[in-house]
């Protein structure tokens, strides 16, 4: 049975283009970046015309991209990298991705004191709730830019103004990059992550952009690789992978976003009439249109996923690194979403690879399968 694929907030498919990009770096040019022979040059070479232009589309210098091996490992070099030794408050939104939370719960555990942002109804920050939380003035602030779980966009430029030079701000911006546009300097974070395998790139590398004259402590040792701040020999065809996959989303960007909203909408529109009542969780229109989190009361997300999965459709219950927790959502949890649609509670995520018949079928084929679970009841 051929699958539609609804999950791609969890991993997107490489697109060919960057395989053609990566794959000389994979099987004919063996060299160490960081040699001096002509075969390390010109990994060397490589490397460093994907740093620059992996900052070119994200409004920063190329001495401040240091290539990782994905999101998770970027939040966690930010976050125990600038927060320097308690005691200290730190502060994050409620919604953040496991790779923030779970640092920062880690810290909280070695003597920092950790508040959580609020959001209202639709999951975004307010405000007034930072201004409160601003006094006394942490340490670290963490907010992401648009939520993983519903596609809310955060007012990470505003809450850096508050800031103002008091405390240092990450932003993970995993879920948004190759999405919106990003101008690093112009949003006035001290960091960001980004992770390639969310806009068709290869898995396993992403980037922290630090910004200069930034304290940043390295978390492993044994190497001058990336000024010292993440050591180790870079994967210089998985760096090409990332800046290839980058620079096709940037450049496509506003015909993949019309793509995207436009299957967003036939999508949902289908649903609201072949699986009513269903409740959409977070923004209906203001956010990324390539996440939908949606509730179907009276059937439960775990027979969902099951039976969803079971008709050829690939989609989630929440962030990838927590799926396989039973648990109801954190994200849905703060943002007071009752038992019956939290515990209900799907998410569908889009890319521009998917055709409109592709989301058509998709659609009726969950109303088909949440009208039996209804009348199973």
């Amino acid at each position: 049975m051929p699958s539609i694929y609804l999950d791609n907030n969890a991993s997107t498919p490489m697109l060919p283009a960057v395989w053609e990009a990566m794959r000389p770096f994979v099987a004919e040019i063996a060299g160490n970046p960081a040699s001096s022979h002509h075969a390390g040059r010109h990994a060397r070479q490589a490397l460093e015309s994907a740093r620059e232009q992996t900052s070119a589309h994200l409004g920063t210098d190329s001495d401040e991209v240091i290539f990782t091996s994905g999101a998770t490992e970027a939040n966690n070099l930010a976050l125990f990298g600038l927060t320097g030794r308690p005691p200290a408050r730190l502060v994050a939104s409620a919604i953040e991705h496991p790779s923030v939370i779970e640092p920062l719960q880690q810290l909280r555990q070695r003597g920092f004191d950790l508040d959580l942002l609020p959001v209202d109804a639709a999951g975004t920050v307010q405000l007034g709730d930072l201004e409160r939380l601003l006094r006394p003035s942490p340490r670290l602030v963490a907010l992401m830019l648009a939520n993983h779980e519903t596609g809310a966009l955060q007012p990470v430029a505003k809450v850096a103004q508050a800031l103002a030079g008091k405390g240092l701000l990450h932003c993970d911006a995993a879920a948004a990059a190759g999405k919106i546009p990003i101008d690093f300097h112009q949003l006035g974070a001290t960091t960001l992550t980004i992770s390639a395998h969310k806009f068709h790139g290869p898995k396993g590398v992403g980037a922290l952009l630090v910004r200069r004259r930034t304290a940043l402590q390295p978390q492993l040792h044994g190497g001058h690789q990336q000024q010292g701040r993440r050591p180790g020999t870079e994967p210089v065809a998985l760096a090409v992978g990332l800046a290839t996959a980058l620079d096709l989303a940037m450049r496509e960007r506003a015909a993949r976003w019309q793509h995207v909203t436009r299957l967003r909408g036939v999508f949902l529109e289908h649903l609201e009439c072949h699986a009513v009542p269903v409740v959409v969780n977070g923004p209906r229109e203001d956010g990324l249109p390539h996440t939908l989190n949606l509730s179907f009361p009276g059937c439960q997300a775990d027979v969902l996923l099951m039976n969803f999965d079971l008709a050829g459709i690939c989609c989630s219950t929440g962030s990838a690194c927590s799926s396989g927790s039973l648990l109801p959502s954190p994200v849905l949890q703060a943002m007071g979403v009752p038992d019956d649609l939290l515990h209900s509670a799907m998410r569908f995520s889009f890319s521009h690879l998917l055709t409109e018949d592709e989301i058509i079928e998709a659609a009726r084929g969950i109303g088909e399968v949440v009208r039996r679970l209804r009348g199973a009841v």
